[in-house]
């Protein structure tokens, strides 16, 4: 089963018209898209956009056998001229199935924001998923079975395909393309990033992809090190990274320090961001946690883990620090590296990047900034993937 994606942009498409910012100022050539539009096998065509023909044209293909046009937005779209031939859209309803006489099977899925979503077997029982704009399947099972290419809302809806991975809906081997690409997604290169984090992609207008080949499935990174200052937006970072899979584990390392009124705004401001599907934990005691197998962790962080490292080891003071104090954080270091080194779990840890700035005023200050580095050295050193994130913006410092 082919698929021809003759737009992969949000309903507008992108650039916006008259829009000034800065994704729709760079969003020329190749990175500009039509509204997301989908002709498979040159006979079905999921959602008619303005210009389908002549983008079919430019991607070397025609409507002309086109047998069935079905609508997945909310609304019936843009007030568009249906070519001369092609027969006019319609929608399914929910949970009914559509067969074509080319051997084509459409079913409508409901989803959980106005919209249709369309689960497409071709007639040799390849398996496409094809969500709107916004929205993500409601009431799935793992009755659904795996489908070979899931096509959506990747980066407005990354719980969707939280909740398909979770049913077993989308597993390794399923081609992820993200669509509905709009000015409010980063351009270039960090869209491609961050769409990888979440085993996923996306493809320029025209593109042509075959429904059941896996070669250029993302590989996501078991082991990554988010690094930034104070309000960076580090956090923000390491949980996009994982906000596509369910079931992960949030290991908070900071306590809940009862009676500090700033440190509950901190701890709360998290929690309202993070997906209602994870859990947490708070501890210290992240070693066990990596030798266990199980979902995702986000470890959140490993500066405020050295804090009580520190404290255990009573490194503040300097005579303890010499006799024996040293060794003792150097072993729990080793430990932890140890433990990240052996995991079979999927991890994701934030750190902070205390060195580049001001020289603490005290020894315990700098003792601390120095035992900081060298832990996010040497965690650095078992993560196939470590960021920077200076202003909201992650710079790719291993790959």
């Amino acid at each position: 089963m082919e698929v021809t994606l003759l737009g992969t942009g949000g309903p507008m498409g992108l650039p916006r018209p008259d829009c000034s910012c800065a994704v729709c100022a760079v969003a020329l050539g190749e990175g500009a898209r039509a509204a997301a539009a989908l002709l498979v096998d040159g006979t079905l065509l999921l959602d008619l956009t303005p210009g389908a023909a002549f983008a079919a044209a430019r991607a070397g293909h025609s409507l002309s056998g086109v047998r069935q046009v079905l609508l997945s937005h909310p609304h019936d779209g843009p007030a568009v001229e249906v070519p001369a031939g092609l027969p006019q859209p319609g929608r399914v309803p929910d949970g009914r199935e559509l067969t074509l006489l080319t051997g084509h099977r459409v079913r409508a899925l409901p989803m959980d924001a106005p919209g249709t979503g369309y689960a497409v077997t071709g007639p040799d029982g390849q398996r496409l998923l094809y969500l709107p704009p916004g929205a993500a399947p409601a009431g799935l099972d793992e009755t659904a079975g795996m489908y070979d290419m899931v096509v959506g809302d990747v980066v407005g809806r990354p719980d969707a395909l939280a909740r398909l991975r979770l049913v077993g809906a989308v597993g390794p081997a399923t081609d992820v393309i993200a669509v509905h690409l709009d000015h409010d997604v980063p351009p270039g290169r960090e869209l491609g990033r961050r769409l990888a984090a979440a085993g996923a992609r996306a493809v320029p207008d025209g593109t042509t992809l075959t429904v059941g080949v896996y070669e250029d499935v993302p590989d996501v990174p078991r082991r990554t090190l988010v690094l930034g200052g104070a309000r960076s937006g580090k956090s923000v970072e390491a949980e996009r990274r994982l906000e596509a899979f369910p079931d992960v584990l949030y290991v908070a390392t900071g306590g809940a320090r009862n009676g500090d009124g700033e440190w509950a705004a901190r701890v709360h401001a998290h929690r309202e961001r993070r997906p209602g599907s994870w859990r947490t934990t708070e501890t210290c005691d992240l070693v066990p946690v990596l030798k266990e197998d199980g979902p995702p962790v986000l470890i959140d962080c490993l500066s405020l883990w050295l804090t009580d490292a520190m404290d255990s080891a009573a490194a503040w003071d300097d005579d303890e620090w010499a006799g024996g104090g040293e060794r003792a954080l150097r072993a729990r270091v080793e430990e932890l590296t140890a433990a990240v080194r052996e995991t079979r779990r999927t991890v994701v840890a934030v750190s902070n990047e205390v060195g580049s700035g001001i020289v603490p005023a005290t020894p315990s200050g700098r003792r601390y900034r120095d035992e900081l580095g060298r832990l996010n050295t040497a965690f650095a050193t078992e993560c196939e993937h470590v960021l920077l994130v200076v202003a909201g913006q992650a710079l790719t410092l291993k790959s």
